[in-house]
């Protein structure tokens, strides 16, 4: 029950910092979970989670958001999720948990030298960020910063980046949630936590935009980087301690 109850406070200040970054809490949220769960595991109660969290968040910045970029980055992401998700039944997970920890620092990276030199705004490029992004959120669980850095080439002001987000992260989350329960990666013992999941994402989607109201433009991309580079820290640390570890 502790476990539980430390998990699901960790879960609220990821999904605050989630809400402030614009990137969703997954980049957090995933490495966080794995320190309690299997990571199979991990990747179902992302999936359930997330759905309830981007509906917190659309609900929060409803006029927020831009449908045409939505449905050119969103429908990628749809189409590739369901297949990164398919292919988690023939990854091993030690695999996947490396994956996962080489693609945020890769980002990590990425974001560190072209702070403030963002992609172009072609529709080429949101079809490929939809597509990589949606990909890597199916295989490892977490997308969102792709996504990220590919709606910031469109220089959008901060609640219409995050409902735009939150809505494409919707149809991803609901696709490959669907895709994680048939192949049995939420076990029936985690249905207890459900509850307490809607709680935290629609109480740190609030704080989150509580906080986003003193926060500048300029700090809130430095958070953005931030969350990223501390995560990629955490995750190698971590993944070298457990598996180097007699």
């Amino acid at each position: 029950m502790e476990k539980y109850f430390v998990f699901l406070i960790l879960a609220l200040i990821t999904e605050i910092i989630g809400t402030i970054s614009g990137f969703g809490s997954s980049i957090l949220f995933v490495p966080t979970a794995s320190l309690f769960f299997d990571f199979k595991a991990v990747l179902g109660i992302t999936a359930v989670f997330h759905v309830f969290s981007n509906i917190s968040k659309i609900t929060l910045f409803r006029n927020g958001i831009n449908k045409d970029i939505a449905i050119k980055l969103g429908i990628p992401a749809v189409l590739f999720v369901i297949l990164g998700a398919w292919l988690t039944k023939y990854v091993p997970v030690k695999e996947m948990e490396l994956g996962m920890n080489i693609l945020i620092a890769l980002l990590a990276i990425f974001l560190l030298f072209r702070f403030n030199k963002p992609i172009k705004q072609t529709n080429q490029n949101l079809y490929l960020g939809g597509m990589i992004s949606g990909f890597f959120a199916g295989l490892v669980g977490t997308g969102g910063a792709i996504r990220g850095i590919t709606l910031a080439a469109f220089n959008l002001p901060k609640d219409i980046f995050i409902a735009t987000s939150a809505l494409i992260d919707l149809g991803v989350d609901l696709s490959r949630a669907v895709i994680y329960v048939s192949q049995g990666y939420f076990p029936t013992e985690y249905i207890k936590l459900i509850p307490f999941l809607i709680l935290v994402s629609v109480l740190g989607s609030y704080l989150g935009k509580v906080i986003l109201k003193f926060t500048s433009e300029k700090l809130f991309k430095y958070i953005v980087l931030g969350v990223v580079l501390l995560t990629s820290l955490f995750q190698f640390i971590n993944y070298f301690t457990v598996h180097t570890t007699p």
